[in-house]
């Protein structure tokens, strides 16, 4: 379905920046991948699907960066066709205990990280009158939680960006949308679920479940495969007029 188009992926080297970049490459994109460390094993994995990966180590907290890798990305293909924004931290602590950097380094990479590559992606997808932005924010792009002052703000406002740009291209071949997923199993959930763990003196099987039971009410991570096939069912002619939607994948988190 994708055969010829290119998608960039933030934060891609593992989790579900990689298994969104795996999902597309079933679909025969070509992808330019980001993130920190070895880029090595998955740009193997990428291309064992039979197409085409590159590799772009921009730091998502610096503009300037994010301006070289778009930059690359278009040198490689031509274009950016599927702008896939994942790259994301965490910091968990009180407001007022809240540190003065760590609030601007999430809204960096969490949020200004996407207008930039937006900003930069979208021209040429006008041009073709065809692209799709893809935004991860969060199940806390929609509602929040205590402790995560600057994630919540930062998800709200990927999911306000998101709308923003979509009617902007309301009457064109692109589409901007975001996917707001619940409690997803990656290293950086387990490392809560860990620290839950040695925190109340319990199992890691029972502060998952306590984890899990506190929002999610299936009970079950999404996974990142489930993830993966909206971003390629958004990517479809089927989702032609699917526009500024914050599509929630979070066993009924939000619906209560």
């Amino acid at each position: 379905m994708l055969k010829g188009k290119t998608a960039l992926v933030t934060g891609s080297t593992s989790g579900i920046g990689l298994a969104v970049a795996k999902s597309l490459a079933q679909q025969g994109a070509n992808i330019v991948l980001n993130g920190f460390g070895d880029a090595s094993a998955p740009r193997a994995e990428v291309e064992a699907l039979g197409v085409r990966a590159e590799y772009h180590g921009a730091d998502m907290s610096k503009p300037e960066q994010i301006d070289d890798m778009m930059k690359f990305a278009a040198s490689k293909f031509g274009r950016v066709d599927i702008l896939v924004n994942n790259a994301g931290i965490q910091h968990v602590a009180k407001v007022e205990d809240f540190p003065t950097e760590r609030w601007d380094a999430i809204i960096a990479i969490n949020l200004s990280s996407a207008f930039h590559t937006t900003r930069l992606a979208i021209p040429a997808m006008r041009e073709a009158n065809w692209g799709r932005v893809i935004n991860i924010a969060s199940a806390h792009g929609l509602v929040a939680s205590a402790q995560k002052s600057a994630y919540v703000a930062a998800k709200h406002g990927v999911v306000g960006l998101t709308k923003a740009v979509a009617l902007e291209t309301a009457t064109t071949g692109v589409t901007v949308n975001a996917i707001c997923p619940g409690w997803v199993l990656t290293a950086l959930v387990q490392k809560q679920i860990d620290d839950r763990a040695a925190r109340e003196g319990i199992t890691a099987a029972q502060a998952q479940n306590d984890l899990l039971g506190e929002k999610q009410p299936s009970l079950q991570f999404t996974t990142v495969e489930q993830l993966g096939g909206l971003a390629v069912f958004l990517c479809s002619p089927a989702a032609d007029q699917v526009r500024g939607v914050a599509w929630a994948m979070d066993g009924g988190w939000t619906a209560q």
